[in-house]
């Protein structure tokens, strides 16, 4: 490929001093392909990939926690090597420190990098945090009453500040308007904020929002989420052509370029190796992926428990609805 640069040579430095790998891998995979997760784990990381992002709510952590325990025990990475995420599901939005100690036995480590607020909402569940995702039989989902998603934040400062468990702390799925509440209430600006983006939904305003309060911008979903969609977008097919990469490359090139982070989903072991290269995409070739969105938006992941947030675009009807 026409460069010498890899998207594992870049890092983004966050506003609490630490740094994060600009691509990592994703392990929102299902049940079933946990398997082959932890395989792919161990293939993006003896590739060079030292960022993992995970969470409590997609139960994929003791497959990873394999796969890192494997990689320790034969002395192929150290700990201290990795940059390791994982979330607080709103089931468990008052009780951050058991997500995360659920997490961190599940992983096999003492602490994370970055601990995220999964979504800013709050969920009517068990002392465990079941069902994950309480819906009645009416397909209506029960929220807490005297929830506040700002709750959950703050016990997320609070356990960077008072144990040796969470390095930096983050949120997920934060519109302006929800950002800035947290601020204001607590003093303290998440490092990043993971969102879907891709050049379907660039949303430029929420992302130039974000980056005047010094809170960068994490890309999920960047090839559009099941069946990735994108990768067969003519404008990126033909990008892929120009600089001889995968379309992979071009979506996460697109987000490594305009100095975001990342993280791209796979649990095939072979295609996760991918994810280490770059294309030298020009500024106007950016401009132009941007376009795609700005002219013909589509928002792929529509949950129900996201309706009501405020983000642009976002249909009223859950994608889980559509799938049935």
């Amino acid at each position: 490929m026409p460069t010498h640069q890899l998207a594992i040579d870049h890092k983004v430095k966050l506003n609490d001093g630490y740094s994060i790998p600009a691509i990592g891998l994703g392990s929102a995979t299902p049940k079933d392909d946990h398997s082959r997760l932890e395989e792919a784990v161990k293939s993006a990381i003896r590739a060079g990939i030292r960022h993992i992002d995970t969470a409590w709510y997609y139960g994929s952590e003791p497959a990873i926690g394999k796969a890192l325990k494997e990689l320790f025990d034969n002395g192929e990475v150290k700990r201290e090597d990795l940059f390791i995420t994982t979330k607080v599901w709103p089931a468990l939005w008052d009780r951050a420190e058991k997500s995360l100690n659920e997490s961190l036995k599940s992983l096999g480590v003492d602490y994370v990098d970055l601990l995220l607020q999964h979504w800013p909402v709050c969920y009517d569940t068990d002392e465990n945090g079941e069902p994950n995702n309480p819906y009645d039989e009416n397909g209506v989902l029960h929220f807490a009453k005297n929830g506040d998603y700002v709750e959950t934040f703050k016990q997320i400062v609070k356990l960077r500040d008072t144990t040796d468990k969470v390095r930096s702390v983050g949120v997920s799925n934060y519109t302006e308007k929800l950002l800035q509440r947290a601020i204001d209430e607590t003093g303290v600006a998440p490092v990043l904020n993971q969102i879907e983006l891709h050049p379907r939904i660039p949303q430029k305003k929420l992302v130039k929002f974000f980056e005047s309060k010094g809170v960068k911008i994490e890309a999920y979903s960047p090839f559009g989420a099941q069946g990735a969609p994108l990768l067969e977008e003519p404008k990126v097919k033909a990008l892929a052509e120009k600089y001889t990469v995968s379309p992979n490359v071009i979506l996460t090139s697109y987000h490594i370029l305009s100095g975001r982070i990342v993280v791209a989903r796979s649990s095939n072991k072979d295609r996760v190796k991918d994810f280490i290269n770059l294309a030298e995409l020009t500024k106007e070739e950016i401009e132009e992926l941007d376009q795609i969105g700005i002219e013909n938006p589509q928002r792929f992941i529509n949950e129900g428990w996201g309706i009501g947030l405020g983000f642009e675009h976002w249909k009223t009807t859950p994608s889980w609805e559509e799938k049935k």
